[in-house]
């Protein structure tokens, strides 16, 4: 069992965020100690990893909750499970190209400082 601070480090959260993420039930099950401190098992820290990347998709903490409580449901939801995956899919495969695109715009300019830098550019452009 692991603590919220090793938790964090762990999944680089914040701390705060898991206390919060815990809060809005995004941890079904969660344990507690005799002192009511929060005590996270694998399954607990694989739920908070779940909410980690369909949060960074900007999927809201309502939504996760409906899909954690699917998930808890259950063979019978998978069907709907599997619509709620394949368009998060669909948002990070968006996202992904989003950040190639301002990953080539950088490198661009990038190298148009370095060719100014180095006397191979006279001019700068935008």
């Amino acid at each position: 069992m692991r603590t919220v601070k090793e938790v964090a480090e762990q999944l680089g959260f914040p701390e705060h965020t898991i206390r919060y993420y815990t809060d809005q039930g995004l941890v079904p099950d969660l344990k507690r100690d005799q002192n009511n401190i929060r005590l996270f098992d694998e399954g607990a820290v694989s739920w908070l990893l779940c909410a980690k990347h369909l949060r960074q998709c900007g999927m809201s903490i309502d939504d996760i909750r409906t899909y954690i409580n699917l998930c808890r449901q259950g063979e019978a939801t998978i069907g709907k499970r599997y619509e709620i995956m394949k368009k998060q899919r669909e948002t990070a495969l968006a996202q992904l190209e989003e950040a190639r695109q301002r990953a080539k715009y950088i490198a661009e300019k990038t190298e148009q400082y370095s060719d100014f830098l180095t006397g191979r550019k006279a001019e700068l452009k935008g």
